[in-house]
């Protein structure tokens, strides 16, 4: 019994040299093996990146090329910018051209919209729509500034055909407009230069003497005393002298309304400075004043035949 009690277990031995050397060469694999694997790694990415470079041009690595690219895409942002800017000017633009019907009741502007629309479409009856639409009392200012609007837009827009259409539309219509609130006199003038053909310039002054002989009442000291049609000589002829009634032209006052157009007109031309230029802009004007200036010699060869008219 005592000898089996002092049997011991026997311990385990220290582990040896070798085995412990064993040990740290069995735990230290694992780590060669990750580091082999990450160099494996990097040498794949590196041949995927060669491999996505290959093909590129030469001056992809040139400091100066990516510079120079660098100046292009920020010239192309600023020249987006500069377009959004004019996109945003046109935009104010079209605004303030709305805004220019804006004190008009709305009816009226659509009225005036419509006749509009419809002198466009009217084409060669252009003339009889406008002189019906003023007969009716229909043409006022607000039609003009209707036509001004579509004017303006065109010029905006660069529509060439539209905008000589268009020019045209609004002097005509300005013209019937003028005509309807014109004094008799300026009346007169106007029917007197729609006479001229262009050309025959001798016969269009008998036609025009012809007219104002039948316009003005006569003025010699017997046409104060004796109605017109009374024949001296013979005693005969109306006796009771005609009313005179509103539309009554007086040469004197045809005269007078005729010579200060006239210096009205001559004092805008001295102001208007002579275009040289020879693109399209500066030609029209030059036309223009040539037009002008025709109609000025025409008004002074009416006036001069005014002043001495004789019967």
């Amino acid at each position: 019994m005592a000898a089996r009690a002092l049997q011991l277990t026997p311990l385990p031995r220290p582990p040896s040299t070798l085995q412990t050397l064993s040990r740290i060469a069995v735990s230290s694999t694992p780590f060669k093996i990750q580091s082999s694997h990450g160099a494996a790694v990097l040498r794949k990415t590196k041949k995927i990146e060669d491999q996505d470079l290959y093909g590129l041009p030469k001056e992809y690595y040139d400091d100066e090329w990516q510079a120079q690219q660098r100046e292009k895409t920020k010239e192309l942002h600023q020249r987006r910018q500069e377009e959004d800017e004019e996109e945003e000017r046109k935009i104010d633009e079209y605004r303030e051209v709305g805004m220019r019907l804006k004190d008009y009741p709305e009816e009226e502007v659509q009225k005036a919209r419509r006749l509009v629309s419809s002198f466009i479409k009217s084409a060669e009856e252009v003339e009889e729509k406008i002189e019906e639409a003023a007969e009716r009392g229909e043409l006022t200012e607000l039609v003009l500034v209707v036509i001004w609007n579509r004017l303006d837009l065109a010029r905006r827009d660069d529509e060439k055909d539209a905008v000589r259409s268009l020019d045209l539309l609004y002097r005509r219509v300005e013209t019937e407009i003028l005509k309807r609130e014109a004094t008799p006199a300026m009346r007169l003038l106007n029917d007197l230069l729609n006479l001229h053909d262009g050309f025959n310039d001798e016969g269009w002054l008998k036609e025009c003497k012809k007219q104002m002989v039948d316009t003005f009442p006569r003025e010699d000291p017997f046409s104060i005393l004796v109605p017109a049609g009374f024949d001296v000589d013979t005693h005969q002829g109306p006796l009771r002298p005609p009313l005179e009634g509103d539309d009554l032209l007086l040469r004197v006052d045809f005269v007078r309304e005729v010579d200060a157009l006239l210096q009205e007109v001559r004092y805008e031309q001295s102001e208007v400075e002579n275009e040289q230029g020879l693109d399209p802009e500066s030609v029209a004007t030059r036309l223009k004043q040539q037009e002008k200036q025709r109609t000025i010699r025409l008004v002074l060869a009416l006036l001069d035949l005014a002043v001495n008219l004789k019967w």
